[in-house]
């Protein structure tokens, strides 16, 4: 099927929205905006088969269920995706029931295993060893700069991520000024979720339809924003290169119910120019 660009473009239309009339900008952020915690799959991915088979050796038909699970709730929060982990050790049975951990601890071990590769990469950037080009999404920053600068627009980050490491994250790659606000993951999910930031935000604000976008790399917000009549763009991005077209992403987002698929931001002045219209 052929697909629709703006003209001399990488930015493919999916559905055609009302332009010119967004407010509020909402981001979600790894894989969005930074690429600090690229790879959080593949950690992720064997801590859940490792627990769900115990001693048992895995097989292809767990670790791909394992894989459709974390593709199927990226953006969302990681207790959450651990709750799922939970139900998983439960229905599969390969482990005694008393030496199922609950979700904070799951949550925990996946982790500090995370961190590892994580930290690195900051005490890199802080280094000057890692060019702050490697640790985000290409032209994101300077996205983020010209709809600020040219419109009338609040934005906010909305991540999966716990709240105090996205904060400090978004301030070590230099764009934690762009946002009123940045908002992550509390302890638990009745605290803090994307659907309630938007719920709230069009309640507060009295938003309608296309006044309010979502931009991310999961199909978690692209829902939550397409359930209010919002604006679902989407950020398909190969996120060990930093740039260009995950085709698998591509595909997830597009069921996810987004209006625009971009490969990056590369493009940010184009991007922002059909985002908001000259009037």
């Amino acid at each position: 099927m052929s697909r629709n660009y703006l003209p001399g473009t990488q930015i493919e239309i999916i559905n055609e929205v009302v332009r010119g009339k967004i407010k509020y900008g909402l981001f979600d952020f790894d894989g969005t905006i930074s690429i600090l915690r690229e790879g959080w799959q593949d950690i992720m991915q064997p801590v859940c088969v490792e627990f769900i088979c115990g001693d048992t050796t895995p097989t292809p038909e767990i670790e791909s269920e394992v894989r459709t699970m974390i593709d199927e709730t990226t953006g969302i929060q990681t207790i959450l995706q651990m709750e799922r982990l939970v139900e998983m050790i439960r229905e599969k049975g390969l482990v005694h029931e008393a030496d199922i951990k609950d979700a904070q601890t799951y949550k925990q071990i996946y982790l500090d295993r995370l961190m590892v590769p994580v930290r690195e990469r900051l005490a890199n950037l802080a280094a000057g060893t890692m060019p702050l080009e490697e640790a985000i999404v290409k032209g994101a920053p300077e996205f983020l700069e010209i709809i600020t600068k040219n419109n009338d627009l609040d934005l906010y980050v909305f991540s999966g991520t716990d709240r105090d490491d996205v904060r400090n994250e978004a301030y070590k790659v230099g764009v934690d000024h762009y946002f009123i606000e940045i908002w992550g993951a509390l302890r638990t999910f009745q605290e803090y979720s994307k659907e309630k930031v938007i719920q709230d935000l069009v309640k507060e604000h009295d938003l309608h339809g296309p006044e309010v976008m979502a931009v991310g790399d999961g199909p978690v917000e692209l829902k939550n924003v397409k359930a209010v009549g919002g604006i679902a763009l989407g950020v398909a991005s190969d996120e060990k290169a930093g740039f260009g077209l995950d085709e698998a992403k591509r595909e997830r987002l597009i069921k996810a119910g987004a209006d625009i698929i971009i490969p990056d931001f590369g493009e940010a002045q184009a991007l922002a120019d059909y985002l908001f219209p000259a009037s």
